[in-house]
């Protein structure tokens, strides 16, 4: 139970630091202005900001005086106590055990390091477009031949489904979204933003707090995706990772390692909040009480 001065302390805090994290993205959004690197954030993912600005305590913790939470979709008010409902943590039982055992899955094994950011030069290989506005450092001769040069091993689905057709065929991996638990690994940098999608599907059930961590990493994680990428960004600020040269590879692969090393934690810490609501799920033929609609 947090009493109402406390949780209130602590919702102000973390709309403050979100809103530190997203005033870019707002700005530009309001000005019209698309940005290929941190956009991405905003359009890929299903997450808005003002969802990642509000505060959530996550399932057990009861706000005293929190009746504005009634409203929201999951919640139960009780004795002037809002709180995550059981419902919610029901409605959510496939989903948390299925993020807890592609958690568990991915951080059994060690952090490859050596795919090199390919993933971005297959999406455009053998292509006359590119999925961004930008233009290509070494225009479409010089990335096909960077690609036609280097083994692609890319393990996370949702990068190669992205791949052209010619580049399907060159990587030494099929992941399919269904046995992603197989594939997965912490060196990834699509893993490593991922704990940020895994996070805020699990909202309100966990704490926001925990949300706006993986965020911080995805927004970091993005930036190094992008510079390793085959486009010139030059105009954005962004020096390039030329992954085609042997400095570029070492720079990325270090880069890979950091980012795997500040993951772990942070997928630890879903593990066990994974775990915790998986205790807590209702039995079957026990009736749950009812949350108020949003």
């Amino acid at each position: 139970m947090l009493d109402e001065p406390t949780w209130r302390e602590r919702a102000d805090a973390h709309a403050e630091r979100v809103d530190a994290l997203v005033a870019d993205h707002l700005a530009r959004r309001r000005d019209g202005v698309p940005h290929p690197v941190h956009d991405f954030l905003f359009s890929y993912y299903s997450y808005k900001p003002s969802q990642l600005r509000r505060w959530h305590p996550g399932y057990g913790v009861g706000l005293a005086g929190g009746a504005e939470y009634a409203e929201r979709r999951g919640y139960e008010m009780v004795d002037g106590v809002a709180r995550v409902s059981q419902t919610m943590l029901a409605e959510r039982g496939d989903l948390i055990a299925g993020t807890h055992a592609l958690l568990v899955a991915t951080a059994s094994r060690p952090a490859n390091t050596g795919c090199f950011g390919m993933h971005e030069w297959a999406m455009v290989y053998r292509s006359e477009g590119t999925r961004h506005p930008h233009p290509l450092r070494l225009g479409h001769e010089g990335t096909d031949q960077v690609v036609e040069s280097h083994r692609i091993t890319c393990s996370h689905f949702d990068a190669y489904r992205f791949f052209t057709p010619a580049a399907r065929d060159r990587n030494t991996l099929r992941p399919r979204s269904e046995d992603r638990p197989a594939f997965e690994q912490p060196g990834c940098l699509h893993a490593g933003m991922d704990l940020y999608k895994h996070a805020f599907r699990l909202s309100p059930l966990i704490s926001s707090d925990l949300i706006a961590d993986c965020f911080a990493l995805a927004r970091d994680i993005r930036v190094l995706d992008m510079r390793a990428a085959p486009y010139d960004l030059a105009d954005l600020g962004f020096d390039p990772v030329p992954i085609e040269t042997a400095a570029g590879k070492r720079t990325y692969a270090a880069a890979q390692a950091e980012f795997a090393e500040r993951g772990a934690p942070l997928r630890t810490r879903l593990i066990e909040a994974c775990d915790a609501l998986l205790a807590c799920r209702p039995r079957a033929g026990v009736t749950v009480s009812s949350a108020t609609p949003a």
